[in-house]
Protein backbone atom coordinates (compact mmCIF):
# COMPACT_ATOMS: atom_id res chain seq x y z
CA UNK A 1 0.00 0.00 0.00
CA UNK A 2 1.41 3.20 -0.99
CA UNK A 3 1.83 6.33 1.62
CA UNK A 4 -0.79 8.20 0.03
CA UNK A 5 -3.32 5.32 0.36
CA UNK A 6 -2.95 4.68 4.13
CA UNK A 7 -5.36 6.67 6.34
CA UNK A 8 -4.24 9.87 7.51
CA UNK A 9 -3.99 10.52 11.33
CA UNK A 10 -4.10 13.73 13.44
CA UNK A 11 -2.95 13.55 17.23
CA UNK A 12 -1.22 15.32 19.48
CA UNK A 13 -0.16 17.56 23.13
CA UNK A 14 -0.78 20.52 24.78
CA UNK A 15 3.24 21.42 25.52
CA UNK A 16 2.62 22.31 28.98
CA UNK A 17 4.98 20.24 30.59
CA UNK A 18 6.67 16.66 30.17
CA UNK A 19 4.81 13.75 28.95
CA UNK A 20 4.32 10.96 31.16
CA UNK A 21 3.31 7.06 31.71
CA UNK A 22 -0.28 8.66 31.46
CA UNK A 23 0.34 9.46 27.98
CA UNK A 24 2.94 6.55 27.45
CA UNK A 25 -0.20 4.54 27.55
CA UNK A 26 -3.21 6.62 26.82
CA UNK A 27 -1.06 7.75 23.07
CA UNK A 28 2.22 7.48 22.61
CA UNK A 29 2.69 3.65 22.24
CA UNK A 30 -0.14 3.20 19.89
CA UNK A 31 1.44 6.30 18.00
CA UNK A 32 4.90 4.14 17.80
CA UNK A 33 2.99 1.15 15.34
CA UNK A 34 0.33 3.36 14.03
CA UNK A 35 3.04 5.48 12.13
CA UNK A 36 4.04 2.33 10.11
CA UNK A 37 0.05 1.76 8.85
CA UNK A 38 -1.08 5.76 9.16
CA UNK A 39 0.03 8.63 7.34
CA UNK A 40 0.89 9.95 10.66
CA UNK A 41 1.05 13.62 11.93
CA UNK A 42 1.47 14.97 15.38
CA UNK A 43 0.55 18.44 16.22
CA UNK A 44 2.24 20.66 19.67
CA UNK A 45 -0.88 22.49 20.62
CA UNK A 46 0.95 25.33 21.95
CA UNK A 47 -2.00 27.81 20.66
CA UNK A 48 -4.27 25.63 21.96
CA UNK A 49 -2.30 25.59 25.45
CA UNK A 50 -2.62 29.16 25.86
CA UNK A 51 -6.41 29.36 25.74
CA UNK A 52 -5.73 28.90 29.53
CA UNK A 53 -2.23 29.38 29.84
CA UNK A 54 -2.23 32.97 28.42
CA UNK A 55 -0.02 34.09 31.62
CA UNK A 56 2.71 31.89 30.70
CA UNK A 57 3.67 31.73 27.42
CA UNK A 58 7.60 30.72 28.34
CA UNK A 59 6.15 27.32 30.14
CA UNK A 60 4.45 26.52 26.84
CA UNK A 61 7.57 27.78 24.74
CA UNK A 62 10.03 25.69 26.39
CA UNK A 63 7.86 22.72 26.77
CA UNK A 64 7.96 22.28 22.82
CA UNK A 65 11.37 21.05 22.94
CA UNK A 66 10.49 18.99 25.55
CA UNK A 67 7.88 17.06 24.42
CA UNK A 68 9.17 16.82 20.88
CA UNK A 69 12.02 14.92 22.83
CA UNK A 70 9.65 12.83 24.61
CA UNK A 71 8.56 11.62 21.05
CA UNK A 72 11.40 10.83 19.72
CA UNK A 73 12.59 9.24 22.82
CA UNK A 74 9.71 6.82 22.91
CA UNK A 75 10.41 5.66 18.90
CA UNK A 76 8.46 8.00 17.16
CA UNK A 77 10.25 7.99 13.85
CA UNK A 78 10.59 11.68 12.53
CA UNK A 79 10.62 10.10 8.32
CA UNK A 80 7.71 8.02 9.43
CA UNK A 81 5.59 10.86 11.00
CA UNK A 82 5.39 14.10 10.78
CA UNK A 83 5.62 16.12 13.83
CA UNK A 84 4.73 20.13 13.40
CA UNK A 85 3.99 23.10 15.84
CA UNK A 86 0.62 24.56 15.82
CA UNK A 87 1.16 28.53 15.80
CA UNK A 88 3.32 28.15 12.92
CA UNK A 89 0.66 26.65 10.89
CA UNK A 90 -1.56 29.72 9.68
CA UNK A 91 -3.90 28.15 7.60
CA UNK A 92 -5.20 26.45 11.03
CA UNK A 93 -6.47 30.19 12.50
CA UNK A 94 -7.95 30.97 9.43
CA UNK A 95 -10.08 27.75 8.75
CA UNK A 96 -10.88 28.20 12.58
CA UNK A 97 -12.71 32.00 11.81
CA UNK A 98 -14.43 30.85 9.02
CA UNK A 99 -15.43 27.36 11.09
CA UNK A 100 -16.79 29.80 13.70
CA UNK A 101 -19.66 31.28 11.74
CA UNK A 102 -21.11 27.62 11.45
CA UNK A 103 -21.28 27.01 15.38
CA UNK A 104 -23.52 28.86 17.77
CA UNK A 105 -22.28 30.01 21.45
CA UNK A 106 -24.82 27.45 23.16
CA UNK A 107 -23.39 24.50 20.73
CA UNK A 108 -20.20 25.42 22.59
CA UNK A 109 -21.70 25.49 25.78
CA UNK A 110 -23.25 22.58 25.99
CA UNK A 111 -20.23 20.07 24.84
CA UNK A 112 -19.98 17.84 27.69
CA UNK A 113 -16.35 17.65 27.79
CA UNK A 114 -16.16 22.08 27.61
CA UNK A 115 -18.32 21.89 30.39
CA UNK A 116 -16.61 19.20 32.47
CA UNK A 117 -13.17 21.17 32.19
CA UNK A 118 -15.06 24.74 32.51
CA UNK A 119 -16.26 23.43 36.10
CA UNK A 120 -12.73 21.53 36.67
CA UNK A 121 -11.02 24.99 36.32
CA UNK A 122 -13.39 27.21 38.04
CA UNK A 123 -14.21 29.56 35.73
CA UNK A 124 -18.11 29.85 35.76
CA UNK A 125 -18.74 32.34 33.62
CA UNK A 126 -15.25 33.91 33.28
CA UNK A 127 -14.72 31.61 30.97
CA UNK A 128 -11.72 32.53 28.10
CA UNK A 129 -13.29 33.26 24.38
CA UNK A 130 -10.58 31.15 23.02
CA UNK A 131 -10.97 28.35 25.75
CA UNK A 132 -14.71 28.29 24.76
CA UNK A 133 -14.25 27.89 21.52
CA UNK A 134 -11.30 25.80 20.96
CA UNK A 135 -13.43 22.55 19.77
CA UNK A 136 -13.87 24.61 17.09
CA UNK A 137 -10.10 25.03 16.67
CA UNK A 138 -9.64 21.42 17.01
CA UNK A 139 -11.91 20.40 13.64
CA UNK A 140 -9.63 23.34 12.04
CA UNK A 141 -7.11 20.83 13.08
CA UNK A 142 -8.87 17.77 12.07
CA UNK A 143 -9.91 19.15 8.60
CA UNK A 144 -6.99 20.91 7.49
CA UNK A 145 -4.88 17.73 7.45
CA UNK A 146 -8.02 16.03 6.21
CA UNK A 147 -7.69 12.96 8.90
CA UNK A 148 -10.33 10.24 8.96
CA UNK A 149 -8.41 8.98 12.45
CA UNK A 150 -8.21 10.78 15.34
CA UNK A 151 -7.01 8.88 18.94
CA UNK A 152 -8.39 10.23 22.00
CA UNK A 153 -9.83 9.53 25.30
CA UNK A 154 -13.78 8.82 26.02
CA UNK A 155 -14.12 12.21 27.64
CA UNK A 156 -12.67 13.90 24.05
CA UNK A 157 -15.45 12.35 21.91
CA UNK A 158 -18.26 15.18 22.34
CA UNK A 159 -15.11 16.90 20.40
CA UNK A 160 -15.07 14.42 17.39
CA UNK A 161 -18.79 14.80 17.38
CA UNK A 162 -18.44 18.19 16.85
CA UNK A 163 -15.84 18.42 14.17
CA UNK A 164 -18.19 16.25 12.36
CA UNK A 165 -20.83 18.63 12.75
CA UNK A 166 -18.66 21.24 11.79
CA UNK A 167 -17.51 18.68 8.54
CA UNK A 168 -21.50 18.41 8.00
CA UNK A 169 -22.50 22.26 7.70
CA UNK A 170 -19.40 22.84 5.54
CA UNK A 171 -19.94 20.19 3.11
CA UNK A 172 -23.52 21.47 2.84
CA UNK A 173 -22.98 25.10 2.06
CA UNK A 174 -20.33 23.96 -0.32
CA UNK A 175 -22.69 21.31 -2.11
CA UNK A 176 -19.94 18.51 -2.14
CA UNK A 177 -18.29 16.50 0.69
CA UNK A 178 -14.21 18.56 0.11
CA UNK A 179 -13.61 17.36 4.27
CA UNK A 180 -14.06 13.97 5.61
CA UNK A 181 -15.79 12.96 8.22
CA UNK A 182 -13.11 11.62 10.75
CA UNK A 183 -13.31 8.52 13.56
CA UNK A 184 -12.17 7.99 17.25
CA UNK A 185 -9.58 5.76 17.94
CA UNK A 186 -10.09 4.61 21.47
CA UNK A 187 -7.03 3.51 23.71
CA UNK A 188 -7.29 -0.08 24.52
CA UNK A 189 -6.21 0.66 27.98
CA UNK A 190 -8.58 2.95 30.26
CA UNK A 191 -7.55 6.16 31.59
CA UNK A 192 -3.94 5.64 34.13
CA UNK A 193 -4.65 7.15 37.81
CA UNK A 194 -2.28 9.20 39.33
CA UNK A 195 0.27 7.52 41.51
CA UNK A 196 -1.37 9.10 44.80
CA UNK A 197 -5.00 7.74 43.74
CA UNK A 198 -6.30 10.54 42.10
CA UNK A 199 -8.91 9.46 39.52
CA UNK A 200 -6.61 11.20 36.95
CA UNK A 201 -2.85 11.23 36.52
CA UNK A 202 -2.01 15.39 35.87
CA UNK A 203 1.09 17.68 35.85
CA UNK A 204 -0.80 19.99 37.26
CA UNK A 205 -1.33 18.06 40.53
CA UNK A 206 2.27 16.36 40.91
CA UNK A 207 1.07 12.82 41.12
CA UNK A 208 2.71 11.77 37.64
CA UNK A 209 5.63 9.71 36.51
CA UNK A 210 7.75 11.13 34.04
CA UNK A 211 9.40 9.18 31.27
CA UNK A 212 12.75 9.90 32.28
CA UNK A 213 12.02 9.99 35.83
CA UNK A 214 14.99 8.31 37.67
CA UNK A 215 14.74 4.38 39.67
CA UNK A 216 15.10 6.67 42.82
CA UNK A 217 12.02 8.52 41.52
CA UNK A 218 10.48 5.30 40.45
CA UNK A 219 10.88 3.27 43.68
CA UNK A 220 9.64 6.93 45.15
CA UNK A 221 6.23 6.73 43.20
CA UNK A 222 5.69 3.17 43.44
CA UNK A 223 6.22 2.91 47.17
CA UNK A 224 3.56 6.11 47.67
CA UNK A 225 0.86 4.09 45.28
CA UNK A 226 -2.32 3.46 47.36
CA UNK A 227 -3.63 -0.49 47.55
CA UNK A 228 -6.04 -1.78 49.75
CA UNK A 229 -6.72 -0.06 52.95
CA UNK A 230 -8.47 -3.37 54.66
CA UNK A 231 -5.54 -5.38 53.61
CA UNK A 232 -3.50 -4.60 56.97
CA UNK A 233 -1.93 -8.11 57.04
CA UNK A 234 -0.03 -10.06 54.53
CA UNK A 235 -2.58 -12.99 55.26
CA UNK A 236 -5.69 -10.88 54.41
CA UNK A 237 -7.49 -11.27 51.29
CA UNK A 238 -7.10 -7.93 49.33
CA UNK A 239 -9.16 -6.22 47.12
CA UNK A 240 -7.89 -5.49 43.20
CA UNK A 241 -10.39 -3.44 41.89
CA UNK A 242 -9.48 0.22 42.61
CA UNK A 243 -5.70 -1.16 43.54
CA UNK A 244 -3.18 1.88 42.30
CA UNK A 245 -0.37 -1.17 41.78
CA UNK A 246 -2.79 -3.13 39.96
CA UNK A 247 -3.56 -1.04 37.51
CA UNK A 248 -0.26 -0.68 36.53
CA UNK A 249 0.37 -4.10 36.33
CA UNK A 250 -2.27 -4.32 33.94
CA UNK A 251 -0.85 -1.39 31.95
CA UNK A 252 2.55 -2.04 31.75
CA UNK A 253 3.69 -5.80 32.64
CA UNK A 254 3.88 -7.80 29.54
CA UNK A 255 3.12 -11.41 31.67
CA UNK A 256 -0.59 -10.88 31.88
CA UNK A 257 -0.93 -14.37 33.05
CA UNK A 258 1.59 -13.94 35.78
CA UNK A 259 -0.41 -10.60 36.93
CA UNK A 260 -3.70 -13.07 37.39
CA UNK A 261 -2.12 -15.20 39.32
CA UNK A 262 -0.79 -12.05 41.28
CA UNK A 263 -4.32 -10.96 41.46
CA UNK A 264 -5.55 -14.33 42.10
CA UNK A 265 -3.17 -14.44 45.31
CA UNK A 266 -3.65 -11.00 46.54
CA UNK A 267 -7.63 -11.70 46.72
CA UNK A 268 -7.18 -14.99 48.64
CA UNK A 269 -4.52 -13.45 51.08
CA UNK A 270 -0.92 -14.31 51.18
CA UNK A 271 0.67 -11.77 49.06
CA UNK A 272 2.40 -8.78 50.62
CA UNK A 273 1.80 -5.20 49.46
CA UNK A 274 5.67 -4.89 48.99
CA UNK A 275 5.73 -7.86 46.94
CA UNK A 276 3.76 -6.51 44.70
CA UNK A 277 4.88 -2.96 44.54
CA UNK A 278 8.34 -5.09 44.12
CA UNK A 279 7.63 -6.22 40.95
CA UNK A 280 5.89 -3.31 39.63
CA UNK A 281 8.93 -1.07 40.36
CA UNK A 282 11.08 -3.55 38.76
CA UNK A 283 8.81 -3.66 35.39
CA UNK A 284 8.70 0.53 35.37
CA UNK A 285 11.92 0.85 35.74
CA UNK A 286 12.74 -1.74 32.77
CA UNK A 287 9.88 -0.09 30.46
CA UNK A 288 11.84 3.70 31.51
CA UNK A 289 15.49 2.75 31.71
CA UNK A 290 15.65 2.85 27.30
CA UNK A 291 13.20 5.60 27.19
CA UNK A 292 15.42 7.80 29.58
CA UNK A 293 18.64 6.73 27.80
CA UNK A 294 17.61 8.03 24.73
CA UNK A 295 16.00 10.96 26.09
CA UNK A 296 19.66 12.30 27.37
CA UNK A 297 20.91 11.68 24.45
CA UNK A 298 18.76 13.62 22.55
CA UNK A 299 18.67 16.34 24.83
CA UNK A 300 22.70 17.06 24.09
CA UNK A 301 21.78 18.08 20.69
CA UNK A 302 18.70 20.78 20.73
CA UNK A 303 19.28 21.70 17.21
CA UNK A 304 18.35 18.28 15.81
CA UNK A 305 15.09 18.50 17.44
CA UNK A 306 14.86 22.19 16.31
CA UNK A 307 14.91 20.86 12.87
CA UNK A 308 12.54 18.23 13.02
CA UNK A 309 10.33 20.32 14.46
CA UNK A 310 11.21 22.73 11.23
CA UNK A 311 10.83 20.14 8.76
CA UNK A 312 7.61 18.89 9.52
CA UNK A 313 6.24 22.38 10.41
CA UNK A 314 7.36 23.27 6.89
CA UNK A 315 5.77 20.30 5.04
CA UNK A 316 2.32 20.94 7.40
CA UNK A 317 2.48 24.48 6.16
CA UNK A 318 1.46 23.04 2.60
CA UNK A 319 -0.73 20.31 3.51
CA UNK A 320 -3.12 23.02 5.45
CA UNK A 321 -2.62 25.60 2.96
CA UNK A 322 -4.22 23.58 0.32
CA UNK A 323 -7.07 22.70 2.08
CA UNK A 324 -7.96 26.35 3.33
CA UNK A 325 -7.59 27.00 -0.40
CA UNK A 326 -10.27 24.34 -1.39
CA UNK A 327 -12.55 25.24 1.83
CA UNK A 328 -12.38 29.19 0.77
CA UNK A 329 -13.53 28.16 -3.04
CA UNK A 330 -15.82 25.95 -2.24
CA UNK A 331 -17.51 28.56 0.15
CA UNK A 332 -17.24 30.92 -2.89
CA UNK A 333 -14.94 33.92 -0.90
CA UNK A 334 -13.59 36.64 -3.41
CA UNK A 335 -10.22 36.09 -4.80
CA UNK A 336 -7.94 38.67 -6.43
Amino acid sequence: MSIDQRPIILTGDRPTGQLHLGHFVGSLRSRVGLQDSHHQHILLADAQALTDNADNFEKVRRNIIEVATDYLAVGIDPSKTTICVQSHLPALNELTMLYLNFVTVSRLERNPTIKSEIQMRGFERDIPAGFLCYPVAQAADITAFKASVVPVGEDQIPMIEQTNEVVRRINRQIGRDILPECKALLSSTGRLPGFDGKAKMSKSLGNTIVLNATDKEIKKAVNAMYTDPNHLRVEDPGQVEGNIVFAYLDAFDPNKEEVEELKAHYRRGGLGDGTVKKRLEAVLKKLIEPIRDRRNELAKDPDYIIDVLKAGTEKCQIITQNTLNEVKAGLGMFKF
